[in-house]
């Protein structure tokens, strides 16, 4: 007979967890949907794993979901994320009373941490098991040979090799995902993969472990129970289990409209356990750049003073780009090494392709046009009066909602490799979605504990939402974050507003807020259009 663990609804809103295993020990796990770290009482062998407590309690709290929810789609949603988070429970208290006294160290493939791992006794026909003396999440030995690394386990019944995080390439390197490096340039070198991808051509096995996204502090695991509470969990993970979970965190809810925006779900988890610059922002990272080939920092300059990182976004491309930026940056800061970040070429093609050349007057209507006709796709003479919300739920999918979606996984990814780096502080440039990515990264930056710090922000014609709370990008910044709008931008006076069902973004009016830290420049006077901002700003 196996381990069990059983849900009790405690109130309205108060639930209780109790995990037993075959041998008799017990842990109880006690809260409510907005407890992140439950009260857990009970034997210390269970209460030590990491991966238990957190997927037990996220299993509580979709089940507890469940039964406070009416639509069946959203009760169907949770109880299928409950029974994942129930078998990954089952299965680690059943590992934990079949532990022995071997153990062996190794790379962890789930928390990216060099760690201690403690055999199980196996069933015959199974794969050896360990657990992660780290995280709690169940290993094996990699397949490679002579591979002293651990591999993520299945729970199955399976004979297929198992690979390690280096050899499935979800990190480029152990050494690397844990490490950093001298220039922001060398970035390119900790993108490259260190070991050759083994899992080509092999099965790749359904999985439904949450555990397998870790970091070595086991911070990663109220991830579950986050998701739990506020109901934007992403399940269904497969294959590279870390690798999956961390996309999850840079995709789904990923709107920058003040507070954290797609820095929310990372930032939580790297308050408390230090993504950035840890293994699981390797994960992240990596798996960032397996997915957007033209992502890569490029240094344009060197000097002497603080770094200048740019991105620029919207109709920029095709031009030499320091040719373009260079004229302003120089004037502002002559001796600073500057770096550009060449991101989301495919989605930003494919989102300027909506924009006429011009966008003045006569481009407005060129865009809504463009746009509408994207929408009409859905059907739009069958959905009645509906038809124009879907419309601009549509056009926000294809391609306004990817590349700001891109947007938004860059900035997270640019505040990862930052964090990397030795310097003490950078000053950040963006242009339109550029500026978002930009706002991103210092959001996630701000979260962290680690350096470097963000002095100064400079956000031109910025494809953001200026309704929101802004305590966060006010609090990134050592300086000032100079925001310079124009009313003049009818990129973002019309597509932006479209896109976005008639949101003001801060390119246009600025963000209006009394954080003192933040100031708006209206540059209208010498900003005529989307494009003009790079050769016509003075930075403050």
């Amino acid at each position: 007979m196996g381990a069990s663990v059983d849900f009790v609804t405690v109130g309205s809103s108060g639930m209780r967890c109790e995990v037993t295993t075959p041998s008799g020990r017990e842990m109880i796990l006690q809260g409510d949907l907005d407890t992140i770290e439950p009260e857990v009482s009970g034997a210390s062998e269970l209460m030590a794993n990491p991966a238990l407590v957190h997927n037990a309690w996220a299993y509580a709290k979709h089940q507890k979901l469940s039964r406070r929810l009416r639509k069946a789609e959203k009760v169907e949603a949770h109880l299928k994320e409950a029974k994942a988070h129930h078998k990954v429970a089952v299965h680690i208290a059943d590992l934990i009373d079949a532990r022995t006294s071997t153990m062996r160290k190794g790379w962890c493939s789930s928390c990216i941490s060099l760690t201690v791992h403690t055999k199980t006794k196996g069933d015959v026909g199974r794969l050896p098991a360990y657990l992660c003396n780290s995280c709690g999440s169940p290993t094996l030995v990699c397949a490679a040979p002579r591979c002293s690394n651990m591999a993520v386990r299945s729970f199955r019944m399976v004979k297929t090799p198992r690979y390690c995080a280096e050899h499935r390439h979800d990190i480029t390197g152990f050494e690397k995902a844990s490490g950093g490096f001298d220039d922001l340039a060398d970035a390119t070198e900790f993108l490259t993969f260190d070991k050759p991808n083994l899992s080509r051509g092999t099965k790749t096995l359904a999985m439904a472990i949450p555990a397998a996204g870790a970091v070595a502090t086991g911070a990663i695991f109220m991830a579950p129970a986050i998701g739990g509470a506020i109901g934007v969990y992403a399940g269904g993970y497969s294959g590279a289990v870390a690798t999956s979970y961390g996309l999850a965190l840079l995709g789904g809810g990923s709107v920058v409209s003040g507070g954290l925006g797609v820095a929310g779900g990372t930032a939580v988890i790297g308050i408390s356990g230090g993504l950035l610059g840890a293994g699981l922002g390797g994960v992240v990272t990596t798996a960032y750049a397996k997915d957007d080939k033209s992502f890569n920092i490029q240094k344009l300059k060197d000097g002497a003073g603080i770094p200048v990182v740019i991105a620029a976004g919207l109709m920029n491309e095709g031009k030499s780009p320091w040719v373009e930026w260079k004229p302003m940056v120089q004037a502002k800061y002559p001796d600073s090494p500057v770096y550009l970040v060449n991101w989301g070429s495919s989605e930003l093609k494919k989102l300027s392709g909506l924009i006429s050349p011009t966008a003045g007057k006569g481009g407005a209507a060129i865009v809504g046009s463009r746009l509408a006709a994207h929408a009409t796709k859905v059907g739009a003479k069958r959905l009645g009066p509906a038809a124009a919300a879907l419309m601009v739920a549509d056009v926000a999918k294809n391609p306004w909602h990817v590349a700001k979606s891109r947007a938004d996984k860059t900035g997270v990814v640019l505040g990862d490799l930052l964090t990397r780096t030795h310097a003490d502080a950078f000053v950040l440039i963006g242009h339109s979605l550029g500026a978002r990515v930009m706002v991103v990264a210092a959001q996630t930056l701000a979260a962290g504990s680690a350096n470097p710090k963000i002095e100064t922000m400079h956000l031109l014609g910025g494809a953001i939402a200026a309704k929101g709370n802004w305590r966060s990008l006010n609090d990134a910044v050592t300086n000032a974050v100079y925001n310079y709008h124009s009313s003049n931008d009818q990129v973002l006076k019309n597509m932006y507003r479209v896109a976005q069902a008639g949101s003001t973004p801060i390119g246009l009016r600025g963000f209006r807020t009394s954080f003192p830290r933040i100031k708006d420049r209206d540059v209208s006077n010498r900003v005529a259009g989307h494009r003009r901002y790079v050769q016509n700003v003075r930075l403050a």
